[in-house]
């Protein structure tokens, strides 16, 4: 018998050797050594296709979507054949044994690891290791994959790392030059690290405001895996980072959660140890901001983790360091691969214990906060559902009437009146703890260095009122909503102006050509009250105009919206629909700046909401071309968060200021406003504090990086006063939440109109630092100063962050179409 299991034992080792024989490595597909070159996107989708046929049986690769510059984003899916035999049987009963998916669970024991790369298009030693990952996996490390499911994502952000590769091929000297004042070591505005519209796409896994974070959603609820490692690159003299990571963890990790970073450290550290490879641990990546590719899965239940190499968008094919070290390609590639062979090595260890905390994980009874409940404008709520939609977290509608709790709008313990179009989102579901984090009014900091922003809950960011309730809020499943009615034949018709949602609907009327009114004041017609900023089209203005209601119906319905009639243009309360007060609003001509000196982050959240969301034309102008441009074809120019001291020199100064006083309309977000404040004409001024001591600073040394923090805002949620009357506030309450991301501030306006400040000096969630909170009250939020016929709007908070903080965009819609509405130009 023992010499027979002998043979059996050779006879496997020797299939298993052949069987890694028929698999193609990297280099032999790319026909060069994998770290000689970037490889394209496409090349890297057509060699996992290969290892996908050559391991056919072991190996799936499936498409999940497509960018928007339509390059496919796939998955590896990688085990034994076993194991792909039944890999849908694996996916559900992992699912039914964490609550899931309804139903009983035969015993699972196989550990589901997910691998993401290149997030960041720049960070681009990531996707040459996913190459090698794989080929180690389907040869040497088969072994691994007894009890594990490995999914590879080869390349989360194939725009932006072509982006990169491209531009490097065009850019770098052959060979490649070291030197880090090479022009290949320098990218070109706006890098290669965002997406299509220059988002992060590793802050949007929460968010899921890109195509890319959509698609890739719709798969990972489906798999909910064990671990998930983000693959990144940080600068060229960090040599390597892996977990554990540092503080401030947020609440809802688990023990085992923390005991597993520390297991897997000490697992890689082994490896890198026998190299003589530099690594830390423990410092800089926290795990609090609930959107990164760490953090999102962690707070889902698995172990998320970011493994980040030196090098990235300026390391390019190799790079000598400050430590006189030339850091390449093959070796940052190597690392990676490392790291990732590493994980899959301990789930295969600790299999069982990864299944049984993982499980364990979705116990949700020791959550504080039992119910989120949320009153609103019904399409606030309808954005908030279509988010939770995407995670698969369970919402309803509450059966009672008043609900006690946190107050988000005091800060306070009250009761909230609701009605059936309130919702109610619970935290005894499966998710508990990812809805703890996203709906929380206030998140506990163990610590104040932070990597982001340190508040993001999404009652503020939708404007709903809300309560936290310690208590189970009784409730059942909401309602159908009913269609809108069909519309017949009036003298006009009147909808409410609340949302994004009539933006996007008035937005497609005006390229329609239809003729549409907005009133600066309430009116009271057909027994209704209409606020100002209610949208006014009449029947006798569109005489010529063929098909006229089934136009306008067909568009009333196609964004949901709910038209009133109206019967006659004399009102029951002034202003009637001739009054100045109801004035026609202008197709406006909007110009929107770009390229170096702005922000591509700021520029990208603009580009995208006007494409992807609002649906209205926008015209870039670059930077550089500024000088030349003809502003007198445009009734609008947005400045996105940037620098713009090189652009507006005395010339194009003097240009931009004489066409405002003409009666132009400027747009200046965050760090735009430095181009005004303080200028010779112009009210907006900084708001400082007077220093209490001009003492020398004898903060120790190794103290200064965390006295730092005393100055600093890190994202946190701020009360402000809204006037109500101004045109930049309609469709708003009088309070709004504005999310503040630094701790510069702005004097009020003199004469000009404070739309929005903060009166009260501390924030309402999240952290903001001693010396910053005194400067804070009393400052300008948004604002509009009239310059000769012109505006300048000034946003000091960024209405549009990361496109999540959806309750300021209709700001920027009023800022765009209402605010100082000129007479019509020819």
């Amino acid at each position: 018998m023992n010499k027979f299991f002998f043979l059996f034992i050779i006879l496997l080792v020797s299939l298993g050797h052949i069987q890694s024989q028929n698999i193609t490595s990297p280099s032999d597909f790319l026909g060069y050594e994998l770290g000689s070159k970037f490889t394209r996107h496409h090349k890297v989708y057509d060699y996992f296709k290969t290892l996908a046929q050559e391991a056919s049986g072991r190996m799936r690769f499936q498409n999940y979507g497509a960018t928007y510059e339509d390059r496919p984003l796939a998955l590896a899916y990688i085990s034994s054949k076993s194991n792909m035999a039944k890999l849908e049987t694996i996916r559900k009963n992992h699912l039914r044994q964490a609550g899931l998916l309804p139903g009983n669970s035969r015993e699972n024991n196989v550990a589901i690891v997910w691998l993401s790369y290149n997030v960041h298009g720049n960070e681009a030693s990531s996707t040459e290791a996913a190459m090698l990952t794989a080929f180690q996996l389907l040869t040497k490390a088969s072994s691994f994959l007894e009890n594990t499911v490995v999914i590879i994502d080869p390349c989360v952000n194939p725009d932006g790392r072509d982006r990169y590769v491209n531009w490097y091929y065009q850019a770098a000297n052959q060979p490649y030059d070291n030197n880090p004042e090479a022009n290949e070591h320098d990218e070109p505005w706006p890098g290669g690290r965002p997406n299509h519209y220059l988002f992060d796409l590793n802050r949007d896994w929460a968010w899921a405001t890109q195509i890319e974070t959509q698609e890739r959603l719709k798969v990972y609820n489906q798999w909910m895996p064990h671990i998930h490692i983000d693959f990144h690159e940080q600068g060229i003299n960090s040599p390597y980072y892996f977990a554990p990571a540092a503080e401030p963890y947020h609440d809802i990790i688990t023990d085992w959660q923390r005991e597993f970073q520390i297991m897997i450290g000490k697992n890689h550290a082994k490896y890198f140890d026998e190299k003589g490879w530099l690594f830390f641990t423990r410092e800089r990546f926290d795990l609090l901001y609930p959107s990164y590719g760490d953090t999102y899965p962690t707070f889902m239940g698995a172990i998320g983790m970011t493994y980040e190499q030196a090098g990235h968008g300026r390391a390019g094919l190799g790079i000598i360091n400050n430590e006189g070290h030339e850091l390449t390609l093959f070796e940052r590639l190597t690392h990676h691969t490392t790291t990732g062979i590493s994980t899959v090595e301990m789930a295969s260890q600790h299999n069982s214990d990864l299944i049984r905390s993982f499980k364990e994980f979705f116990n949700n009874n020791n959550i504080a906060y039992k119910s989120f409940v949320m009153k609103g404008h019904e399409d606030h709520i309808d954005q908030l559902k279509a988010l939770l939609n995407q995670h698969r977290i369970i919402y309803e509608s509450p059966t009672v009437d008043q609900v006690k709790g946190y107050r988000y709008d005091t800060g306070k313990t009250g009761k909230l009146d609701v009605d059936a179009k309130s919702l109610v989102v619970h935290t005894n579901q499966p998710k508990g703890k990812m809805v703890k984090a996203l709906f929380e009014p206030k998140t506990f900091l163990s610590d104040s260095l932070t990597y982001d922003i340190t508040a993001w809950s999404l009652p503020y960011a939708y404007g709903l009122d809300a309560v936290a309730s310690k208590t189970l809020v009784p409730s059942t499943q909401l309602a159908k909503k009913m269609l809108p009615q069909v519309l017949t034949e009036a003298y006009g018709y009147v909808c409410e102006w609340n949302s994004l949602k009539d933006a996007q609907f008035l937005a497609e009327l005006l390229q329609k050509k239809f003729k549409v009114r907005f009133t600066e004041k309430a009116f009271r017609s057909n027994g209704r009250l209409f606020q100002p900023g209610s949208l006014i089209i009449l029947s006798g203005e569109h005489s010529e105009k063929k098909d006229f209601l089934a136009n306008l119906n067909a568009t009333a319905q196609k964004h949901h919206q709910t038209i009133y009639t109206i019967n006659s243009g004399f009102s029951e309360t002034i202003p009637d629909m001739g009054s100045p007060d109801v004035k026609l609003v202008h197709l406006q001509r909007v110009a929107l700046l770009r390229g170096e000196g702005t922000s591509s982050l700021s520029f990208g959240e603009l580009w995208h909401f006007f494409e992807q969301q609002l649906k209205y034309p926008v015209t870039h102008i670059n930077t550089s071309n500024f000088g030349s441009f003809n502003l007198e074809k445009y009734d609008v120019l947005i400045m996105p968060n940037g620098f713009y001291g090189s652009m507006l020199g005395e010339k194009n100064f003097k240009k931009l200021t004489a066409w405002i006083r003409a009666g132009g309309k400027v747009i200046a977000i965050d760090g735009a406003l430095r181009s005004f404040a303080g200028k010779d004409g112009f009210q907006l001024s900084y708001k400082t504090e007077n220093a209490s001591s001009t003492s020398p600073n004898l903060t120790p040394y190794a103290e200064r990086e965390r006295s730092y923090t005393n100055n600093l805002i890190t994202g946190a949620i701020f009360k402000t006063h809204i006037d109500v009357s101004h045109p930049l506030a309609f469709g708003y309450d009088d309070t709004y939440f504005t999310l503040k991301l630094g701790s510069t501030a702005f004097n009020l306006l003199n004469s000009g109109y404070n739309v929005s400040y903060i009166k009260e000096k501390d924030p309402y969630s999240g952290f903001a630092g001693k010396n910053t909170t005194d400067v804070m009250q009393n400052s300008l939020v948004f604002g509009e100063e009239r310059f000769g016929k012109g505006s300048l709007v000034y946003m000091v908070d960024n209405p549009l962050f990361r496109s999540f903080w959806e309750n300021g965009k209709l700001f920027l819609a009023n800022a765009i179409f209402f605010v100082n509405h000129n007479a019509f130009q020819l």
